[in-house]
């Protein structure tokens, strides 16, 4: 029997191998959360439908979309909204101020489209002539 057999009575050690380099502990990690995904963006522009189809406080004041106006509503407020903030100049390196940005352009568009397509007399025109009167 030559030296590179086994027997049953020895079990097979495999050759040692060189163990993975370690990552470097003093090297930063970085993440930035600007521009989102797209994945996010699509959630963002499904949560505006639903905010805008169904009943809330919002649609109490200013009534419900159609699910098609709700839509094309959600994509342009989407759309626009993240124009402006990545048309916006931001120190922040991971972009938290974009975001923040942009987060507030999407709230701001979605009460001026609401606005906008309220009925006249409805309880957003009837509130507003209210507290001027007063």
């Amino acid at each position: 029997m030559s030296d590179t057999e086994t027997t049953p009575d020895q079990p097979s050690v495999p050759p040692q191998t060189e163990a993975p380099p370690q990552p470097d502990p003093s090297a930063a990690l970085s993440f930035t959360i600007w521009p989102p995904t797209d994945r996010t963006r699509d959630a963002i522009v499904n949560r505006l439908i639903e905010t805008l189809t169904t009943p809330s406080v919002l649609s109490k004041r200013y009534g419900t979309l159609s699910s098609d106006e709700a839509s094309a509503a959600a994509r342009q407020i989407e759309g626009d909204a993240f124009s402006a903030a990545g048309a916006s100049v931001a120190t922040s390196a991971d972009g938290i101020e974009t975001l923040q940005l942009y987060s507030k352009e999407i709230s701001k568009r979605m009460l001026d489209a609401v606005k906008t397509r309220a009925p006249p007399g409805s309880a957003a025109v009837e509130g507003v002539a209210t507290v001027v009167s007063e």
